[in-house]
């Protein structure tokens, strides 16, 4: 209990807000409430203070944040060896992806060959993936961001272009028959960009800013699946790698003309778990695969 304690502290005071903390946690509002209202009471200490809704960290509260971050890194780690310390054909393998299309392959191939691992996916942009990674909530990650931390391995598990998507009765669409799309004709329409954070964004905002071209207007979608949707709503055009642009019978992907980026993407793990029984295997697959 007090190590649940500790996290909703721990995560309240990261986000700044007990709504989204009690969302990564996957707990309810009060329950988070209740959780630090306890510390408090039981230690006679005022972690945060209240004022007019806002929350905002004490002094003491800052303090104590370091120690408590370096205790759940280090519960999380015990909880981690644990959980593999059985024999290889049973346990949990935690993966972070940016985007399924190039693990989900090693996925189906694992599972066939240890197929009483239980698998769990998460997704989340790139720099969440690699911070999941890194606070051992996943036990690999999949990340469009060259990361050059010494206590990462890294595998390229491939890269493609990026493209344009569109609704097929979008004027753009006809191009489909017609050649690849000028990067000019996105300063026309709504441009729908995933959140800051994701490199796909990145590297569309480095494409377009070396073009000088400046879309009409931005609207900004969290989830590359909702964006699929609002590109199907026809809200905007939007900009995917290749591989991510999913079949569709309301899409067109057309390709972009120029130089255009690619969009790598990367399967990491922290270098001292590399020999750990579940991860192991996964890794020795991904590299047979490239």
């Amino acid at each position: 209990m007090f190590v649940t304690q500790l996290k909703s502290f721990f995560w309240v005071a990261r986000l700044g807000s007990i709504t989204q903390a009690a969302r990564q946690l996957g707990l309810s509002q009060p329950t988070v409430t209740a959780q630090i209202k306890a510390l408090e009471e039981m230690y006679e200490v005022e972690l945060f203070i209240r004022q007019s809704g806002r929350l905002a960290i004490t002094d003491a509260g800052l303090k104590l944040l370091p120690q408590i971050e370096q205790l759940l890194l280090q519960t999380a780690q015990i909880e981690s060896s644990m959980r593999q310390s059985g024999t290889v054909q049973q346990g949990q393998l935690r993966i972070g992806a940016t985007a399924p299309y190039y693990v989900l392959d090693i996925v189906k191939r694992y599972q066939t060959a240890l197929p009483l691992v239980d698998i769990s996916i998460q997704s989340g942009n790139s720099r969440q993936m690699i911070q999941a990674l890194a606070e051992y909530q996943v036990d690999l990650a999949t990340s469009s961001h060259l990361d050059t931390d010494p206590r990462l391995l890294r595998i390229e598990l491939g890269r493609d272009p990026l493209a344009l998507v569109v609704h097929v009765e979008h004027a753009l669409a006809r191009h489909t028959r017609q050649g690849k799309i000028a990067l000019d004709a996105l300063a026309n329409d709504t441009l729908i960009l995933r959140e800051r954070g994701s490199m796909t964004r990145q590297l569309t905002e480095q494409m377009l800013e070396s073009a000088s071209i400046t879309p009409r207007k931005i609207l900004e979608i969290a989830s590359r699946e909702s964006i699929r949707e609002a590109v199907i709503r026809q809200m905007g055009i939007s900009v995917f790698a290749r591989h991510e642009a999913s079949a569709h019978p309301e899409l067109a992907v057309l390709e972009l003309a120029g130089n255009i980026p690619t969009l790598p993407e990367y399967l990491y793990c922290l270098r001292e778990r590399q020999d750990s029984q579940l991860i192991q295997p996964f890794l020795q697959m991904a590299e047979s695969v490239r």
